[in-house]
């Protein structure tokens, strides 16, 4: 395709990338990302993507492999006996860092916020999410043997969200205010937090979110 051609499909993601997160993915259509471009053709998503799911798809895989790298280094600093807060870092700390590493304003905290509101963003996701997450995830649970397992179910699904959500909101605040970011700070703060929420007391066992799957990242 060219130097041309890669040109376009960086600034038909860069406009999706913007667009999903300021107005959601079910509410932009593949013209109006064309038209952010200054392109006149309508269907350049088409054309250069194949389509709409394989634009979401190329947008979630786009910082990956950075992320991903991040993530085993950490999990490799582990060793055998990690405790809760260390494991919880290796899911959220390459998150943040990737978050740290995007030029300002950012959308990628609000575009994964917005994915995980579409069905078909949540399916795409969970394809291409990272296995080491589930490897990690399942060790911090097995720290936690002592809380019922429908409460951590719950739990994590809270955990999910809440990650995504402060983060998209943090992204949110240093667009609009001439604060000098932390995205390291946020971590150990979400880290912090998520430890505390797995770890606290259960008062009730319920059956309330089993159905949910914890959010995790990629």
């Amino acid at each position: 395709m060219g130097q041309h051609g890669d040109r376009v499909k960086k600034a038909l993601l860069d406009a999706a990338e913007e667009l999903f997160a300021r107005e959601g993915v079910d509410a932009v259509s593949n013209r109006h990302i064309a038209e952010r471009t200054g392109s006149a053709n309508h269907s350049a998503v088409t054309y250069h993507f194949g389509g709409r799911d394989e634009l979401i798809r190329a947008l979630i895989e786009r910082h990956t492999d950075d992320t991903r790298r991040r993530r085993r280094e950490l999990a490799d600093l582990l060793g055998e006996d990690p405790d809760l807060r260390d494991l919880l870092g290796c899911l959220i700390l390459p998150w943040t860092d990737q978050l740290a590493s995007l030029p300002r304003p950012s959308w990628r905290a609000r575009l994964v916020q917005q994915l995980k509101a579409a069905p078909s963003g949540i399916e795409l996701i969970a394809m291409l999410s990272d296995p080491l997450v589930d490897e990690v995830f399942q060790r911090a649970m097995g720290l936690l043997s002592d809380i019922p397992a429908p409460v951590l179910v719950g739990r994590s699904w809270i955990m999910g969200r809440m990650v995504t959500d402060v983060c998209a909101e943090y992204e949110a605040r240093l667009e609009q205010d001439t604060i000098e970011p932390n995205w390291t700070g946020l971590a150990y703060f979400l880290i912090d937090a998520c430890a505390g929420m797995l770890r606290a007391p259960v008062t009730t066992v319920g059956d309330f979110l089993s159905s949910r799957s914890a959010g995790t990242l990629s």
